[in-house]
């Protein structure tokens, strides 16, 4: 458990339908609001104005649950220790794009390895004080591997349907923290229709993307902690690989909310979407001029955490890139994995494929313009590149092999 003292009541004030703007009532346990469309958490911003400022965060914890009176919690949180995550400079890149700065935010530092920790910590140790005993998500892997873990910590029983795809590294994580594990032959939309079918029939919650009100608060902490790590001023663009997009999102409303706080002005960052060409719904939404996300069919790529057929926050994604100036860019599995091994041999720093594509979108937002010289930009990196197979490099050493042949 964490040691953070909370506040007996939080600063919530209602939920909301990111469509109609209905109220529903706070710290209660809902999916989508009546017209079938997420649920966004609001709070009394001029109580919170008054309870805490940067001084006081200075005094506290580098955890996620610094930022406390900004989340829905009513109570000392379930933790697997959420540490803040560092931002690492990459001047590789930022020498040979001629930028100002290039930094890379290394969510793989997280419990779990990746970024699903922050949203899930929120939606489970939420579930837990609201009452729900058993939880299930669609996952392409590091999802469910961290809602298996957080509903250990908690002792919520957890059930994880996965495409039958999924690397055997996240199944087993699954398991072993004792979650129900199921491959399904499909994608995680098929999987999402599974869960969706059992949460209708009472059997458990579900815990899809922006399925629920509060994975979206977990996840805008990595807009808080992005903030605060640069002295409350934003970079020229942030670089994000979208799925589902609950951090992109998440990031967007963490920036109205330090704003209306009176944390940072009003200048942001262009929010890029970061998209596989072989499954880029938001980026054909986007440049169509779309404000939804068509079906994207037989989707596939390397980076499984973005190969996401169809988005339910697709509208907030797009609304995000536009208030911005951002954009949408797609990559290829070949420009991945080039960023990936280039990276890592130029930095040592390993990135997950969802992470290569924000440095290889970089390249290409950079040779067309959008991205311009001396720029400051940050790529996020989601999850540890450990957890990811990789093509095999490694050389044998033949016995009787002259030693000098090993620097041939």
């Amino acid at each position: 458990m964490s040691t953070h003292t909370l506040p007996i009541e939080n600063f919530v004030t209602h939920l909301e339908c990111s469509q109609t703007g209905k109220h529903y009532r706070r710290n209660t346990q809902l999916n989508l609001s009546d017209v079938g469309k997420p649920l966004l958490v609001r709070y009394d911003l001029k109580a919170i104005k008054a309870a805490v400022s940067p001084a006081i965060l200075n005094q506290r914890p580098q955890d996620l649950w610094r930022y406390q009176e900004l989340l829905p919690l009513t109570q000392a949180p379930i933790s697997l220790g959420e540490s803040v995550t560092p931002l690492l400079s990459c001047q590789y890149l930022a020498r040979a794009l001629d930028l100002g700065e290039v930094l890379i935010k290394d969510e793989g530092r997280l419990p779990t390895g990746s970024f699903k920790a922050r949203g899930i910590a929120m939606a489970v140790n939420l579930a837990k004080s609201l009452g729900v005993q058993r939880m299930a998500i669609p996952t392409n892997g590091n999802a469910g591997a961290a809602l298996a873990a957080y509903c250990a910590a908690a002792q919520i029983e957890a059930i994880c349907f996965c495409p039958d795809d999924t690397p055997q590294v996240n199944l087993q994580e699954m398991a072993y923290y004792g979650a129900k594990t199921f491959r399904v032959k499909g994608l995680i939309n098929d999987c999402g229709k599974l869960v969706k079918q059992g949460a209708d029939q009472g059997l458990w919650f579900d815990t899809a993307t922006l399925k629920e009100p509060y994975r979206i608060e977990g996840k805008k902490t990595m807009g808080l902690e992005l903030a605060e790590q640069l002295n409350w001023i934003l970079p020229d663009a942030i670089f994000y690989p979208t799925g589902g997009g609950t951090g992109l999102i998440g990031m967007w409303k963490a920036f109205a909310e330090l704003e209306a706080l009176g944390w940072i002005d009003s200048r942001r960052p262009k929010m890029i979407a970061v998209q596989a060409d072989t499954c880029a719904p938001i980026v054909k939404a986007f440049h169509t001029g779309a404000d939804h996300a068509e079906l994207w069919p037989e989707a596939q790529t390397i980076a499984s955490g973005i190969r996401v057929p169809i988005a339910i926050g697709d509208f907030l994604i797009l609304k995000a890139l536009r208030e911005s100036q951002g954009t949408a860019i797609a990559v290829t599995d070949e420009e991945i994995l080039e960023s990936q091994k280039n990276l890592a041999k130029q930095t040592g720093i390993l990135l997950c494929p969802e992470g290569a594509a924000t440095a290889a979108a970089l390249i290409k937002a950079r040779q067309n313009g959008t991205i311009t010289i001396d720029a400051k930009v940050v790529l996020f990196n989601c999850a540890s590149g450990l957890k990811y197979p990789m093509p095999g490099l490694v050389q044998t050493f033949e016995p009787g092999q002259d030693i000098a042949t090993v620097l041939d």
